[in-house]
Order: C-alpha cells, then sequence, then structure tokens
C-alpha cells in the first residue's frame, strides 16, 4: 500500500528528563553526555532561540505549510504575520511533545534513550542499527507526572529498509563508527569562533537610534527599566512623542573580507539572540563550548550571537591534525574545546575577554556581568585560536562589523569562548 512506519531513535531524553539533566549541568555542573543542551529531543534547536528564518520565500506554499503546522501543534498564531518569527525555548518544549504524541497516534515509533552504536552493512548496503538503551522517563497526557519510568533492553537491534542518520553537529561517535566501517565521508568546510554578548540596550541604541530605542519593551519590569533608564539619560525626551512599542533589536553581520594574514576569509555573526543568555553546550567531559538561547518573550538584560570565521576542509590550520583523515575537523573542534575548558579552570566556568581588549591582544583586568549562569573569569582568548582565525576575526570586528553597526566594539561587549559548532565539519 505504500504505507511505512517511521521508528524514530533518539540518544538523548525527552524534553521532560531532558530539563532535569540540564538542571544538573546548571546548578551542579555535571555534564550528561547523552542528554544537555545539545542531545535530546529536538536536538540543539530545543534550547536556542527558535528562529523561523528561511530564505526560500516568507509567503510560498511550503513555507506557509509548516509555520501552520506548528500553529497547530501549538505555536502562537502570531509567527504566521510577523516579518521575523520565533518561538524561543518555551514554545519548543510544548511543540515537541504534542508532535511526539501525534506521532506516536499515527503509528509511528519513538524511542528515547536509544544511542546507535553499530550500523549492520553487508554488500555496501545498510539494514539497521544495533542501539544501546538507558531508562527513560517521559511525561505523557496519560502520565502526567514523572514517576513512571520507561524501561528500555540494555541493547537492542533496529530494522529497515533504509535508516537516515540526522547526527546534527555534535553525534561525532556517530561519523567515527561510520569511518571505522569503512564508509566513505567526504570533510566539509565550518566555522569556529566565540559567542559575543552585548547589553541589550546598546543593541536598541544601535539599530534603533537615539531616539527610537526607548520604545523597546519585553513585558518584563526589570529589563525594561533598564532599558528606559538608558535612553532618559541620554535625553529626557527620547521617545516619549512617538506611538507603540518595538520589539527589541537583532542583527546581522557578515564579511568575505576578513584577512587572515595572507587571504581573506568569512566571517560572519550567526544564531543571533536578542533578549538572550548564553549556556553551555558541551557533549563530553574536559571539554567545553558554548551556544545562545532565549525565551519567546526575548527578555533578559542581553544580546548574543556567535561571531565565527570560516575554515575550509583543506585548510593549512587543519594539518597538524590530519593524521585523523577526513575527522581533522572534528580533532580541530575538539582540541579547542579543551582549551577553554582549561582556560575557564576546568570546572565549566566560561572563559571571556572584552572585545576591546581581544582585538588589542591583552587579558582583561576586569569584566562586566555575564548572562552565563556556571560563572566566567577572564581569559586570553586571543590565543586559543591559530593565529590566521585571530587576525581574520579581529580585521572583520574592526574593520567591517563595527563600520556596519557603529557601537558594536564596545567596551563592555564581552566574548565568551568558545562557539565551535556551528555545523559539523
Amino acid at each position: 500500500s505504500g504505507m511505512c512506519t517511521p521508528i524514530l531513535l533518539e540518544r538523548g531524553q525527552p524534553v521532560e528528563g531532558r530539563g532535569k539533566s540540564i538542571g544538573a549541568l546548571i546548578h551542579r555542573r555535571n555534564v550528561d553526555p547523552e542528554s544537555n543542551f545539545s542531545f535530546g529531543e529536538g536536538g540543539a534547536g530545543t534550547w536556542s532561540d527558535g528562529k523561523l528564518t528561511t530564505r526560500i520565500g516568507r509567503n510560498s506554499e511550503s513555507v506557509r505549510y509548516v509555520l501552520e503546522t506548528l500553529v497547530k501543534y501549538g505555536a502562537p498564531e502570531r509567527i504566521l504575520v510577523e516579518g521575523a518569527p520565533h518561538l524561543g525555548t518555551d514554545n519548543m518544549v510544548r511543540l515537541l511533545r504534542n508532535m511526539r504524541e501525534d506521532l506516536r497516534n499515527l503509528g509511528g515509533e519513538i524511542h528515547f534513550g536509544t544511542k546507535a552504536s553499530k550500523y549492520l552493512i553487508e554488500d555496501g548496503k545498510i539494514s539497521g542499527v544495533e542501539a544501546e538503551c538507558v531508562e527513560v522517563i517521559e511525561r505523557t497526557k496519560s502520565n502526567p507526572t514523572d514517576s513512571e519510568a520507561r524501561k528500555h533492553e540494555s541493547s537492542k537491534t533496529f530494522y529497515g529498509d533504509a535508516v537516515v542518520l540526522a547526527t546534527g553537529h555534535s553525534a561525532r561517535d556517530v561519523y567515527e563508527e561510520l569511518y571505522k566501517s569503512g564508509v566513505e565521508l567526504e570533510p566539509k568546510g565550518f566555522a569556529v569562533g566565540f559567542r559575543i554578548e552585548h547589553p541589550q540596550w546598546l543593541i536598541n541604541e544601535i539599530q534603533y537610534g537615539r531616539d527610537w530605542g526607548g520604545r523597546v519593551f519585553t513585558k518584563r519590569p526589570s529589563t525594561d527599566a533598564v532599558n528606559t533608564e538608558h535612553f532618559e539619560r541620554l535625553s529626557e525626551d527620547t521617545g516619549k512623542s512617538h506611538q507603540g512599542n518595538l520589539p527589541v533589536a537583532s542583527y546581522r553581520l557578515a564579511t568575505d573580507k576578513a584577512f587572515d594574514g595572507k587571504h581573506n576569509r568569512g566571517a560572519y555573526s550567526f544564531c543571533m539572540c536578542p533578549g538572550g543568555q548564553i549556556v553551555p553546550s558541551s557533549t563530553e567531559e574536559g571539554e567545553l563550548c558554548i551556544n545562545g538561547m532565549s525565551f519567546s518573550n526575548r527578555d533578559s538584560l542581553w544580546a548574543n550571537s556567535a561571531l565565527v570565521v570560516t575554515v575550509a576542509q583543506d585548510d593549512p590550520i587543519l594539518d597538524k591534525y590530519r593524521s585523523h583523515g577526513c575527522l581533522a575537523g572534528l580533532e580541530f573542534q575538539r582540541d579547542i574545546e579543551r582549551k577553554a575548558y582549561q582556560l575557564g579552570g576546568m570546572n565549566m566556568t566560561v572563559p571571556v575577554q572584552r572585545l576591546t581588549d581581544y582585538v588589542n591582544g591583552v587579558v582583561s583586568s576586569s569584566i562586566p556581568a555575564s548572562s552565563y549562569r556556571l560563572g566566567a573569569v577572564s581569559a586570553p582568548l586571543h590565543e586559543i585560536y591559530p593565529k590566521p582565525l585571530y587576525n581574520a576575526l579581529s580585521h572583520a570586528i574592526t574593520e567591517h562589523f563595527e563600520k556596519q553597526m557603529p557601537g558594536f566594539l564596545f567596551e563592555d561587549a564581552l566574548l565568551h569562548g568558545v562557539e565551535t559548532r556551528t555545523s559539523s565539519p
């Protein structure tokens, strides 16, 4: 009849169990390698900003179908009319639970806590996977509490006519197992750098101007008071003659002329989170990488974004990792993340540096407040990447980004290290 039963294997926990793992990371600094800000139901996108961006036509039939489907599962209807719609982590959690239940009602299978460990390949064709399984705590409408645990066998084999590997940017063990199994893999270019954090009022001022920046309101009194007080200090009349409220401002920066000392590289902002916070996205002990997220109200005091520079698959900076074959980029990422972990004090504290100090190549003698909840420590981030990447990013900041957004190179702008997983190499 052409019908099939999709079987979804998720190495991490459902969102309710995943939330507990993230709580243990934030409060006790315990990294669960299978349930964290990167692994679990919805992947890294669940604890992110939930931006609904596309370059294929905002009102095309296919895009409208996606947006209407999201509303069907619980997204706010405003995403159908907003120019730059976003969901936020809080909406993502609700959506995923509704989608999970519907998928099962339609006959699909979802197995959480089920990590593919071996791929059954014979004569060049894959027929299934062997998986390691752990206990999963899942909340459903029939079981609204977390008291009932779904128990699995310690291992299980799943067969199918086709296997789709949705690896995301962090499932390095998948690539390593495929490589060991003789599957042909091809490296690609990627980008690495840091996450930059500015006071949100500064981004409001740069993007809206002093006349309109005071009209930004998030409905969070403490955040709105900081923004209002800033613009009132500039002028008693700032924004008072205007009607209506504005959303928190965002930005996008890019250049293909970031000079590294010999050649131009690409450099750009990525996953910009207005009114957001910076979170640890590590998946292995002894490594530190970070990401940005925001809730639907985007009401924190800070704006953050990745600032990254490109690395080509044949880049000379990867030469020292060539013994790893096509996985050289993965090993480079690991190396940088281990350095960041050490610079932070080996306890998930994030190493930071003022943006002005970074471009001048000096360690910050003091640091402003950060949204990163596990603590921050001043460190020489200008030394963590190979010199060509430092040169390129510094050149992009001073000669391009500051000119595109005057005021971006701000004394209290704080670089956090490191952002290495914009995509998988």
